[in-house]
């Protein structure tokens, strides 16, 4: 009769590549977040530009 099946190194695996899949998620919402950010502060400088003319 056999033990249970050795399945340790494809849940590491699995938790590995979530893992990766939530770091470039994040690293995506931080560059978006600082594009929005430079967006806006383009988008007030020409606000300022149209008022001042």
């Amino acid at each position: 009769m056999e033990g249970p099946a050795d399945t340790l190194s494809y849940m590491l695996l699995g938790y590995g590549v979530i893992f990766g899949i939530m770091v470039i998620y994040l690293i995506s919402i931080a560059v978006r977040t600082r594009n929005l950010k430079q967006d806006e502060a383009l988008l007030q400088e020409l606000e300022k530009e149209k008022v001042q003319k």
